[in-house]
């Protein structure tokens, strides 16, 4: 399950020194954004991984997010995103003061809509991006994941029919 999640930081991590295949590449600064709900849940689900990193979350704040990320640094971004232009707009200023402050090495997200600001300014700010495709969209690609595979340096999918979707998609396997 996690063997993309190494690849991730061997691809996008200043640090690491891919020339050493199983070293222990040390911390990173991970940002990790999502959507509450699904998408807060299942990057959750990557706490084996994420655990050992110095890291900070951006998310909405609604009940379930509060609650699951009680006791991690946390950053609310504007909610509703869908079809919102005036808080994908504010979005996109927030993105922009948490990557120069928190200066991140990677940005993980699996979406939803808040994510697309933070992988523009990602890409202008040079900071590596993986964006995970969702589990539960197998048959058609899902609107983030159109807007955010041109931002993203490493494009994960978890079912090989999504692999089909999208060009440059990599294989990582489900992650529930």
């Amino acid at each position: 399950m996690f063997g993309g999640l190494r690849d991730l930081w061997r691809k996008g991590g200043r640090r690491a020194d891919t020339s050493l295949p199983n070293a222990n590449y040390g911390p990173a600064r991970v940002l990790l954004v999502c959507s509450s709900g699904g998408h807060l849940a299942q990057l959750m689900r990557l706490e084996g991984w994420w655990r050992g990193h110095d890291r900070m979350w951006v998310t909405f704040n609604l009940p379930d997010a509060r609650s699951q990320l009680a006791d991690e640094p946390v950053v609310w971004a504007y909610h509703p995103v869908t079809r919102n232009f005036s808080n994908a707009v504010r979005n996109l200023g927030l993105a922009v003061k948490v990557i120069r402050s928190f200066k991140p090495d990677i940005i993980v997200s699996n979406g939803a809509g808040v994510a697309f600001p933070f992988f523009v300014f990602a890409k202008l700010a040079r900071v590596k991006t993986v964006y995970i495709e969702v589990y539960d969209r197998i048959d058609s690609r899902t609107l983030n994941g159109r807007l955010c595979q041109p931002f993203t340096d490493l494009f994960l999918v978890q079912w090989p029919e999504q692999k089909e979707l999208y060009r440059r998609a990599e294989l990582v396997g489900p992650l529930y």
